[in-house]
Formats: C-alpha cells, sequence, structure tokens
C-alpha cells in the first residue's frame, strides 16, 4: 500500500468520525426558556388578535411544540442516521416536552374549550389531539414532525376563532375545575417521575398500592416488598425525559397564570402557582458534568437524578396543595 493510500485509509475515516463528534457535541442542545406572555403578544399584534381568555395558553401549547420541531438539529427522535441517530439525550428531553403538549392538547380538547360535558368539543381541537398523539419515531411516510406540525396548525386554527369575536363557538373557558382537572394529569406524571428519577440508587419499597381501601382488590397479586432501582443505563434517559417535561410545564404554567388570574385571585392561590413555577425552574439549571452522574444519596459524587427528583417533589406537593385551594368554595 502506498503512503498516499495509507494516508486516505486513515485520514478520511478519521475526519469522518471527528465530523461526527463536532457534530453532536454542538446538537446536544437544550432551547432556552422563552416569556409565552412576550410570545403570546406578539403573535396577537402580527395577526391582528384579540388577547383573549385563553389566548395565552393557546399560545404557548403552539410556541412550545413548535420548540420542539425547529430548535437547533431540528426534530430528533425519529432521525435514523449519523451523528443524530447516536444522541439520545436530545430525543429523551424532546419525548418529555411531546408528553406535555399531548397532555394540554386533551385537556383543551376534553375541558377547556367545553361549557359542560355534554357539549361539543371543538372540531380543530380534536384533530389536533389526534395529531399531538401520533407515532414520536416514525422517519416515513409519514415522518412525525409532519404529523405535528398539521397538529400545530389546527391547533392554530383554533386560536384564529378564538380570537375573532364573531365565532362565538371557538370557546376557552377559564374555570377552577377545568385547571384542577388538567393540574390531576401533571401531579400524576410528575409522581412517576420523581419515583423513576429517586430509583435511580436503588431502594427497598413496601407494597402500598391497596392502602386505605379495605375492600379494594387487583388484578394479579403483587410482593410485599421489592427492590425498585433504574437501570444504569437508563438513568440520563429518565433525568432528560424529565428536563423536558418540566421545560414544557414552566411556559404552560406561567401561561395559565395569566388566563386564569381572575380564578386564582379568587381563591388566593396565584402566589401558589409562582411557587410552582419557581420550583420548576430549577430543573433547567445548567449540567456541567459531561455525564449524568449517579452517586449514592451521601457518597462522594454528586447524584443529579436525586437532585432532579427533589425539585419535582417540591413543585409536585404544592400542585397538589393547589389542587386543593381550588377546590375550596
Amino acid at each position: 500500500m502506498t503512503t498516499r493510500a495509507r494516508i486516505l485509509w486513515i485520514g478520511v475515516p478519521s475526519a469522518l468520525l471527528l465530523i461526527c463528534a463536532v457534530m453532536m457535541f454542538w446538537l446536544n442542545y437544550e432551547p432556552s426558556v422563552f416569556n409565552p406572555t412576550a410570545r403570546a403578544t406578539v403573535h396577537a399584534q402580527e395577526h391582528g388578535h384579540q388577547l383573549v381568555t385563553g389566548y395565552t395558553t393557546t399560545a404557548a401549547l403552539i410556541e412550545t411544540a413548535d420548540v420542539l420541531l425547529s430548535k437547533r438539529g431540528g426534530y430528533m427522535s425519529n432521525d435514523i442516521m449519523p451523528p443524530w441517530v447516536f444522541l439520545d439525550n436530545v430525543p429523551n428531553w424532546e419525548f418529555g416536552v411531546l408528553t406535555q403538549v399531548r397532555d394540554l392538547a386533551r385537556a383543551m380538547r376534553n375541558d377547556f374549550s367545553r361549557s359542560q360535558t355534554q357539549s361539543t368539543e371543538d372540531p380543530d381541537l380534536a384533530e389536533a389531539e389526534g395529531q399531538f398523539f401520533f407515532d414520536s419515531r416514525s422517519w416515513i411516510f409519514p415522518e412525525s414532525e409532519t404529523e405535528y406540525r398539521k397538529g400545530i396548525a389546527d391547533v392554530d386554527a383554533y386560536l384564529r376563532r378564538l380570537a375573532d369575536p364573531t365565532k362565538t363557538h371557538a370557546q376557552f373557558y377559564a374555570r377552577a375545575d377545568n385547571i384542577r382537572a388538567w393540574l390531576v394529569g401533571v401531579e400524576t406524571r410528575l409522581g412517576s417521575l420523581s419515583q423513576r428519577l429517586s430509583a435511580s440508587v436503588g431502594k427497598r419499597q413496601l407494597n402500598v398500592d391497596l392502602a386505605g381501601d379495605a375492600a379494594a382488590t387487583q388484578a394479579t397479586d403483587a410482593p410485599r416488598e421489592e427492590e425498585v432501582k433504574t437501570a444504569w443505563l437508563k438513568i440520563d434517559d429518565v433525568f432528560y425525559d424529565a428536563r423536558g417535561q418540566t421545560y414544557a410545564l414552566i411556559h404552560l404554567m406561567r401561561a395559565m397564570e395569566i388566563d386564569f388570574a381572575e380564578v386564582l385571585a379568587d381563591k388566593n392561590a396565584l402566589v401558589s402557582v409562582q411557587q410552582i413555577i419557581r420550583e420548576l425552574e430549577g430543573t433547567q439549571d445548567a449540567v456541567w458534568s459531561p455525564i449524568i452522574l449517579t452517586g449514592s444519596g451521601f457518597g462522594l459524587l454528586a447524584n443529579h437524578s436525586l437532585v432532579m427528583a427533589s425539585y419535582i417533589s417540591r413543585a409536585n406537593a404544592a400542585i397538589s396543595d393547589l389542587r386543593m385551594l381550588l377546590a375550596q368554595g
């Protein structure tokens, strides 16, 4: 083999690997938190809309979903080519954001846009929910991005009708029972995340599935006590899933702070929402370590999952208190 051939044989693959590594570093990126109130105001001015009740929340849903698709590197969860296929932190972050987008799209279809259980659902929101629940890893025929953009377009169509005083069939009802119904789902999501994050160190856990109801039964018997531990290779997946969900929730909670201002003020619950947002903001602090550390609870190394679980648990407890406040007369 000649010297030139040897250089090509070694140099070309090395250069490709270097380019791939640089691109992976550049693509491993989480978008910054934005101001949903300011974005809603700009959106309304650009389209000549009125800032009616529900406008900020709906615009926040659109903007959050758009960030998912238009951030640096685009949507990566369904990419099958290098270097995107080698990344897993950002795809898990994307799925976390998508989870909250899906939950709010369902809540808007079932609760926020309907005056009562027997009222007709909004057709645009019904279409949007189906689009957002499309497979997050479909890369062709059709690709996930195409379906999610259709969902964004459907929500935008609802937003245009909502801001039009002549289209009275498009409504957003800012009531205490509506936001409480959405918060139930948020509390469940955060509770699950907190448990999965805490399981990074492993723990013996008693079975409390039927606690509090002597007559309760379940489909199959479960052990009285079991070891709960997140697999080592899944720890960073859970961490970035949590980062994505809390990222989305910060914007959605800020938006609802505006649209439900009168309801929250009437229940003296505005400060509770602000405290929830503050706890969620802590989850977005920069991670200075190149890897997610999983030290033992009181060991020498940090445990990023436990820190994240702490913020999420406090936010979850505040959401539980908020729901009780909203239930009071």
